[in-house]
C-alpha cells in the first residue's frame, strides 16, 4: 500500500474514532504530500517515488520538532504538547531511526571514504551523510556527531 493510501485509510479510521489530532495531523501530511507532488508533475513525473514522501515526512517532522523548541522556550506546554503528539503520529509513518551507533558507524566509514581529518573538511562528511542517513536520522543529531568527530 502507497503512503498516500495509507494516509486517506488513517483519515477514515481518525474520523470514525473522533481522535481530532490524528485527524488533523494525517490531513495535514496529506496536503503536503499533494503540495510535493503537484510540484513535481511539473518536471514531468506522475506520482512521488518513496524518497520523494520520505523527504517531505522529514520536513513535517523537522516543522514540528523547531516548533516544539520554541513553545517550550516560550513557555507554552500547552501548544509544545500538542506538537509533540503530532510528531509522535508523523513517526509512524517515516523510516525507523537508526541509533546513535549505528549513525557513528556510517560516519566513520564516510570520514575514512573521503579521506576527512578537520573541521575543514566537515562539508566534505556532510552531504554524503546526509544523502545515506535521510528519513533514518535527525540532521542535527548526524551534526552533531560529524562535529565531534573532526573536532575532537
Amino acid at each position: 500500500m502507497s503512503l498516500k493510501d495509507e494516509i486517506t485509510e488513517a483519515i477514515k479510521a481518525a474520523m470514525k474514532a473522533g481522535d481530532k489530532i490524528r485527524l488533523e495531523t494525517v490531513r495535514s501530511i496529506k496536503k503536503a504530500l499533494l503540495e510535493k507532488e503537484v510540484a513535481v508533475r511539473l518536471t514531468g513525473q506522475e506520482t512521488l517515488t518513496e524518497a520523494q514522501e520520505i523527504e517531505v515526512l522529514v520536513q513535517l517532522a523537522k516543522q514540528r520538532r523547531d516548533s516544539i523548541a520554541q513553545y517550550r522556550q516560550a513557555g507554552r506546554t500547552d501548544l509544545a504538547d500538542q506538537e509533540a503528539q503530532e510528531l509522535a503520529i508523523l513517526e509512524e509513518y517515516l523510516p525507523k531511526q537508526i541509533s546513535d551507533e549505528e549513525v557513528s558507524q556510517v560516519i566513520d566509514e564516510i570520514i575514512a571514504q573521503v579521506g576527512a581529518s578537520s573541521a575543514k573538511d566537515m562539508g566534505k562528511v556532510m552531504g554524503p551523510a546526509m544523502q545515506q542517513l535521510k528519513g533514518k536520522a535527525d540532521g542535527k543529531k548526524v551534526q552533531e556527531i560529524v562535529k565531534a568527530k573532526l573536532v575532537g
